[in-house]
């Protein structure tokens, strides 16, 4: 199989959001940092209640979906559909915002460590008008698949293989449904002195984020808070000295073109006024 190698390193800028959140944004960070069919990759990590405490209010998104991954912490989804969802450690919250999704996400601590990530995934022309759609998933639903006494992968979204074993998501996976990027989501948590390979369609783009220790992949060192493009490739093998923990994202490109104004994500700049002027208007959710 053709191993795949890192082409390009995105390395996580210091940024905030929503009502002044902290965060390191990866992909995202401007126009040229995307990576078919994924738009943004955020981390937040702190164990400080004034860098997460005033949340997300109120806000819209239209055209994309948004992927919440909680390690740690309690965040509370309301939306304009009546949904309500907490998040917690080790859970995930799947949104396709479509049309139109209005909705917050609020802190539902006072004190203690608030670490995630959060995954924008492009939807092509035909989809970003769908009607919205949202998915809580409590950590009890999410497979992990033990690869040794001291190395695990967290099974969020798609189907591959690693080290020879069957990995299924939840998300495009065990849930049944096919989403058509074809999106895979691996959180690999690997020890010290171990590697692990990973298959990965040859057709998809694909890209890994370090999010601790330091991790190899061929002759590249990759250090954390840092997203490394891959080359094409059947596989990925990635190894560490002394232990690293990253996500795996990997997906069909979209190939359309790609116009964004904020929490709108569209194909044409008339597109984009059009998604304000119904926000504006109250009509960016009605069908």
């Amino acid at each position: 199989m053709t191993t795949r190698t890192v082409t390009q390193i995105i390395s996580a800028l210091a940024t905030s959001d929503g009502a002044g959140v902290k965060l390191k944004r990866s992909l995202g960070q401007s126009n040229a940092a995307r990576h078919d069919p994924f738009l943004m990759l955020d981390e937040f990590f702190s164990d400080e209640p004034a860098d997460y405490l005033a949340g997300f209010p109120s806000h819209p998104h239209r055209g994309f979906e948004t992927v919440t991954y909680m390690l740690e912490g309690h965040m509370l989804h309301e939306d304009h559909l009546g949904n309500k969802g907490h998040l917690k450690d080790g859970g995930v919250q799947w949104m396709t915002a479509g049309r139109g999704v209005i909705h917050s996400e609020m802190p539902q601590q006072e004190a203690g460590r608030m670490r995630g990530f959060q995954l924008w995934i492009n939807l092509p022309a035909n989809e970003k008008m769908q009607a919205a759609s949202y998915r809580d998933i409590s950590a009890e639903h999410i497979p992990h698949l033990a690869l040794s006494q001291h190395s695990e992968a967290v099974l969020i979204a798609g189907r591959s293989e690693i080290n020879g074993a069957a990995a299924t998501g939840y998300i495009n996976g065990l849930d049944g449904q096919r989403l058509s990027t074809d999106p895979v989501y691996i959180d690999l948590r690997i020890g010290a002195g171990e590697n692990a390979t990973v298959t990965l369609k040859p057709e998809h783009n694909a890209l890994v984020y370090i999010y601790e220790g330091i991790a190899e992949i061929g002759d590249q060192q990759l250090s954390n808070n840092a997203a490394a493009i891959l080359s094409d490739g059947e596989s990925l093998t990635v190894s560490t000295a002394d232990g690293a923990k990253l996500l795996i994202l990997a997906g069909k490109a979209i190939g359309e073109a790609v116009v964004q104004y904020g929490p709108f994500v569209m194909n044409t700049r008339d597109e984009i006024e059009q998604a304000m002027r119904d926000y504006r208007d109250g009509v960016l959710t009605t069908a």
